[in-house]
């Protein structure tokens, strides 16, 4: 069983989530709950869960004040917030997961089955780690690392290291600096919202391009972009002046 720890300042969501671990029979033992932060904090020190469900937003301090008064993680979280709030964006960025409210049934039991891998795996979780690093540092976006989770790992990688991004249906490929790409199972307008504010433009349907790495835009053919590896990234008709607007923004 997995022994975990609800954190989250309205009872009847705590209420709602043993409900629903119950009803649909997942191996989860609720061993402690808290209703704030300070509560929160000590019942993981002196309960030692496997697993956290925390609440984002809550009085006075919120769920990432909890988790920056902690040294060390040794549990894995599972967010809960009532909408895509502030630090979702972080949390996607570290490839977390999170429940939205009301919860899912079904989206529970895929989180808690995630957990449940990673629990038998024995890993220190560097996706906390990751999503701490960005929180406590959000300006240095030079040096944050985008968590991509492939079949075999999850790798994180510098935003900066990324050339380009390109769509094959649900899943996006990813191209790197180092000449590895890595294919992660995540539409790729997922990843054009998190990396809007890192140089990234989406100029196709199925292309997302990191800037810094444009030798060039050739008009003829249509239009497309030139990369400094000599990729030709094709540009939509509709994203034509989108993407003029944006690189221009960029030179000035």
């Amino acid at each position: 069983m997995i022994r975990a720890v609800i954190v989250d300042d309205e009872k009847n969501n705590i209420e709602n989530i043993i409900l629903l671990l119950k009803r649909n029979n997942l191996p989860v033992l609720v061993v402690g709950i808290a209703t704030n932060v300070d509560d929160g904090i000590a019942a993981i020190v002196e309960l030692k869960p496997d697993l956290l469900f925390l609440d984002i937003q809550m009085p006075e301090k919120d769920g990432f004040d909890l988790l920056k008064a902690l040294p060390h993680f040794q549990f894995e979280v599972i967010f809960v917030t009532a909408f895509d709030q502030y630090g979702i964006q972080a949390v996607k960025f570290s490839a977390i997961d999170y429940l939205l409210k009301p919860i899912n049934p079904d989206e529970l039991e895929l989180s808690i089955r995630k957990v449940e891998k990673k629990l038998s795996q024995k890993k220190s979780n560097d996706q906390l780690e990751n999503l701490m690093g960005l929180l406590n540092d959000k300006e240095a976006k030079k040096d944050h690392k985008l968590a991509l989770a492939s079949t075999k790992e999850i790798r994180f990688v510098n935003t900066q290291e990324i050339i380009r991004c390109e769509s094959y249906n649900a899943y996006t490929l990813f191209y790197l600096i180092d000449g590895k790409s890595i294919t992660v199972s995540r539409p790729i307008f997922e990843y054009e919202e998190l990396l809007a504010n890192y140089g990234f433009i989406r100029c196709h349907q199925s292309h997302l391009v990191n800037t810094i790495y444009i030798k060039s835009l050739i008009k003829e053919d249509s239009g497309y972009l030139l990369l400094n590896d000599e990729t030709r990234i094709p540009i939509s008709r509709g994203k034509k002046e989108y993407v003029l607007k944006a690189l221009n923004t960029i030179k000035n």
